[in-house]
């Protein structure tokens, strides 16, 4: 029998098996079997570069989350202790107040009428509160021809001279107290002498209080270069009433006042007195353009004013036995008593405005 050769095409299956396997790295060469395990290898170490990224990173989220947890936990403690000391939410009464402060900016720097409506609203609030808490502790008040006289008066120094201010004062007082005493003629409820002259003599008072020296701010942004005192005398009140606050909150011990207010302490009045001087100082020089012994004067007076105010507004609250006007401004009681500084302070800053003005002009 003839034996056939390996290459015999007769007996390919023989060939076949007899022929030896190829290497994978003879099909695809050394560098194709090369780069599949090296990429193999490029993948898991991705993976496992991102899972150790994603790792550090929830760490890090953790660690802030955590961080942002025990300040805000301390923030709200130290906010409990200030709201049970002073009776105020820090963080309502903050926000507002920044609030009301920008939009007085606003109204003083770009429209003076803004600054007006500005004006008659706040003293109609305050006006009306006034009166509530008034009828809330017995006396006879008519809220309507008050609100009515209100605004006549605080918008007269706007539109009228400044003589005929003092006449829609007479004039509005007046229509308040023809009105109750009608209106007491014709109720007939037995009301004594005395009790009657007592709603009367109140009545006049809130025309007083409230819009008479609201029209006073009103009158004083009138003015040329107004519109910088009336910002000047509010920043001085404010630093006056920031500074007592926190110099009270950190050292107070020493009551001030304390039949009438007994939260307010002298070292609280002593904050308030280096704050407002300070303010009235580098508000004279750097806003009014005036000497600095102008400035420190307005700081002085503008504290003054203030600080009367203040306990003027606290002696009547206790003796209504209220502890807040109304509770229209959280974190600040009512429309009048934000206004209990500011108030007695505009009649100052006109003083103040009408003394210094015309004489270091000339």
């Amino acid at each position: 029998m003839t034996k056939r050769s390996p290459e015999d095409p007769a007996n390919p299956g023989h060939a076949d098996s007899e022929r030896p396997e190829t290497p994978p790295s003879a099909v695809g060469g050394e560098g194709s079997g090369g780069a599949n395990g090296n990429t193999t290898s490029g993948v898991d170490g991705d993976a496992e570069h991102g899972a150790s990224l994603q790792t550090h990173l929830r760490a890090a989220r953790d660690e802030f989350e955590s961080q942002v947890a025990l300040a805000r936990e301390q923030f709200e403690q130290t906010n409990e202790r200030i709201k049970e000391r002073t009776g105020r939410d820090l963080i309502v009464a903050t926000l507002i107040g920044v609030a009301i402060g920008l939009a007085l900016l606003a109204s003083l720097i770009f429209f003076k009428w803004i600054f007006v409506i500005f004006a008659v609203a706040a003293g109609l609030m305050a006006t009306f509160e006034l009166c509530r808490a008034l009828q809330g502790a017995g006396y006879r008040l008519d809220v309507i021809p008050q609100l009515l006289s209100a605004a006549a008066i605080v918008v007269s120094p706007w539109f009228f001279d400044p003589s005929l201010v003092w006449v829609t004062l007479f004039v509005g007082i007046a229509f308040v107290l023809v009105w109750r005493m009608v209106a007491q003629m014709a109720a007939q409820d037995g009301r004594s002498y005395g009790q009657v002259l007592r709603d009367v003599l109140t009545g006049a008072f809130v025309q007083l209080y409230v819009p008479f020296l609201a029209g006073l701010a009103v009158m004083l942004v009138r003015q040329d270069g107004g519109e910088w005192w009336v910002l000047a005398f509010v920043i001085v009140a404010i630093s006056a009433d920031t500074g007592a606050y926190v110099a009270g909150i950190s050292f107070g011990k020493h009551p001030m006042a304390p039949k009438i207010s007994p939260k307010k302490t002298w070292e609280g009045f002593a904050g308030a007195v280096v704050l407002s001087i300070t303010a009235g100082i580098l508000l004279g020089l750097y806003m009014l353009d005036q000497p600095w012994w102008v400035g420190l004067i307005l700081g002085v007076v503008i504290l003054v004013s203030a600080t009367i105010g203040d306990l003027g507004e606290s002696l009547l609250k206790r003796d209504l036995g209220i502890k807040d006007m109304s509770s229209w401004i959280p974190g600040h009681g009512g429309v009048l008593d934000r206004l209990d500084s500011i108030l007695p302070s505009a009649a100052a800053a006109l003083a103040l405005y009408v003394l210094f003005v015309p004489v270091l002009a000339l």
